[in-house]
């Protein structure tokens, strides 16, 4: 208990000298936009016959307001304002040049009842709906090859009542795949930010086919036994930021997607230039940061700093497995905290189901650069699996200043990867004992560093901060 405590002290410390590297981060591709668009045309929701008695169903409400907004598009765009109250409601879609704003008392509530929430084609990188063949339920809030989307307020709340669904599914009635509480589709410069989503019927947050999304300052909450109520989802997506998040859910707190199978590698669109920091996460059947399993499209340049991730599954997750081809690449991960999680990294080759009989068995995933550093972890259960696939081995996995306290006897368990590591506890496996000597290959997180040659002795300011703590934690 005094070693833990102790350790937990330097975390406390660690984290308060690296934030303001963390906070930085988000600048990368994002720094230029905002939730705070002035808008010279505005109503509210109540003007179109909304009620906020939690009772009234206001989809024509939301459908109408939006319509007639849609005139003011061409003219500085418009807000939606939504008071304190309980508005129920079903699927509606958004327009460019929007800004959708709740009162810190306002609760959107998606109806109950699964009619409300129409069937749509499934998307075009999987080839069917994720759960069922066929169709898919509309999002709660959607919107298709938009600009200039904005989804704010002062903290209030979007509540997609998942219980139903979440029965649904474990009774196997569902008629499609659940629905999302929002979905945004071949779509740019999209801010999420100051709201809380509370029990998504599936994943909360999905920009999918976008490019220029910030999802900030962001409270996503479920059951920790709720079924697949993923955090963030960006899904082929580029030029993505997520910062300043708390979420406690079911499933993956942020998860990174490009397609599943032969629909994603058909379909193309990678996942890109993402940028991910300062999320406080809580998960009992996922990971703090995902990657996959669907990553057929390809994955790449993702940066994520100041990560903390208690009371989890798994802390850092990488999901894949023969058939998916693309690639998960250039991936750096630093400055994170974990407690009481059960395994801090994984990576798994042979993981997941697929969406039909006709992906290619041959189309083998490239897992390659990617860095994991200045971790510390206290109340671990395994330190990694890191599995590989036969004839496919997973290259360039570099751990640097890496130390956790951990229970198992046998912290690590690797196969099938290759690698390199520097100041580990436990001592990682031999797959990446590379000789400190010899120069690694390991990505540093820089633009042009997917070959970047990264000297074993050299530290960063950060690595400096953190050693001389992992020194007093070891005693």
């Amino acid at each position: 208990m005094r070693r833990s405590a102790s350790l937990f002290q330097v975390l406390l410390v660690f984290t308060t000298m690296v934030e303001t590297q963390w906070s930085s981060v988000s600048g990368l591709y994002c720094n230029k936009m905002s939730p705070n668009v002035y808008r010279p045309h505005s109503v509210t929701i109540t003007e179109f016959g909304a009620v906020g008695d939690g009772v009234t169903l206001n989809t024509k409400a939301f459908q109408n307001a939006i319509f007639y907004l849609n005139s003011f598009a061409d003219k500085g765009g418009a807000q939606l304002f939504v008071p304190a109250g309980k508005w129920l409601t079903g699927s509606f879609g958004l327009i460019s040049h929007l800004t959708l704003s709740l009162d810190k008392d306002a609760v959107i509530i998606g109806s109950p009842d699964s009619s409300d929430w129409p069937a749509v084609d499934p998307l075009p990188s999987y080839g069917r709906g994720r759960e069922l063949p066929g169709k898919r339920h509309q999002s709660l809030i959607f919107g298709s090859y938009l600009t200039d989307v904005i989804i704010t307020g002062a903290n209030g709340t979007i509540d997609g009542q998942g219980a139903t669904w979440w029965g649904w599914f474990h009774n196997h009635t569902l008629n499609y795949t659940r629905p999302h509480l929002v979905e945004l589709m071949y779509s740019t410069n999209v801010v999420i930010s100051n709201l809380t989503f509370k029990n998504s019927p599936f994943w909360n947050i999905h920009p999918v086919y976008c490019s220029q999304v910030l999802v900030q300052h962001v409270t996503i909450l479920a059951p920790l036994n709720s079924p697949n109520t993923d955090g963030v989802n960006p899904d082929s997506s580029t030029n993505v930021c997520i910062n300043n998040c708390y979420i406690r859910n079911g499933d993956d707190v942020i998860v990174i997607k490009s397609g599943w199978d032969e629909y994603g590698i058909s379909f193309a669109k990678p996942s890109s230039n993402i940028s991910i920091s300062n999320i406080t996460g809580e998960t009992r059947g996922g990971a703090g940061i995902a990657f996959g399993s669907e990553m057929s499209g390809g994955i790449s340049e993702v940066r994520a700093e100041g990560l903390h991730i208690v009371n989890s599954l798994h802390g850092i997750r990488i999901k894949t497995a023969p058939g998916r081809g693309g690639y998960v690449k250039n991936v750096y991960i630093a400055d994170v905290s974990m407690d009481n999680v059960s395994m801090a990294i994984r990576i798994t080759g042979n993981y997941g189901e697929h969406p039909d009989d006709k992906y290619d068995r041959n189309a083998l995933p490239m897992i390659s650069n990617i860095t994991i550093k200045n971790l510390v972890g206290i109340n671990i259960g395994v330190a990694g699996i890191l599995e590989g696939i036969q004839g496919d081995n997973f290259s360039s996995i570099c751990l640097s200043n890496v130390s956790l306290s951990v229970q198992s006897p046998d912290p690590w368990n690797c196969s099938l990867i290759e690698g390199y590591s520097n100041s580990v506890i436990p001592e990682s496996c031999e797959q990446l004992r590379s000789n400190c000597r010899q120069t690694p290959v390991c990505y540093d997180g820089s633009a042009s560093s997917g070959m970047h040659v990264q000297a074993p002795r050299h530290k960063s300011s950060t690595s400096q901060f953190l050693n001389p703590f992992l020194k007093l934690a070891s005693f």
